[in-house]
């Protein structure tokens, strides 16, 4: 069994699309289903391979808004430079939404951004 993606479900495609590219990721596909009245996204990580899991963004056409809900935690990367990650994120009018900090551990850095839906991503360094 291999994992491939996570799917997440976004309210406007285009400004979920400008926060992930400000991460870095690279968009590998975009399919606009008219019958269906959705689009389908996919990334990729910074520097990911094609084996490497993706993340879907789900765009259902004249939706603009969903509940996070309080099941969904997070999604994590390891990120090289958290101050390099911060200045990537800057340059595109974004900001850590908490952090950076230690892990609950004490071993590495950690940090926290919220996208647009409302979704958190943690940041690892190391």
């Amino acid at each position: 069994m291999h994992y491939l993606h996570t799917m997440i479900r976004v309210g406007n495609l285009e400004k979920s699309i400008q926060f992930y590219r400000a991460l870095g990721f690279e968009v590998k596909s975009r399919a606009d289903y008219e019958e269906g009245k959705f689009s389908l996204v996919f990334l990729q990580r910074p520097g990911g391979s094609k084996s490497d899991p993706m993340l879907e963004l789900t765009y259902n056409w004249g939706v603009d808004k969903y509940e996070v809900g309080t099941g969904y935690g997070h999604v994590a990367y390891r990120v090289e430079s958290m101050a390099a990650i911060a200045d990537q994120l800057h340059q595109h009018g974004y900001q850590f939404s908490w952090g950076p900090g230690k892990t609950p551990d004490g071993g590495r850095s950690m940090a926290f951004v919220t996208d647009p839906d409302g979704y958190k991503i943690e940041l690892l360094e190391g």
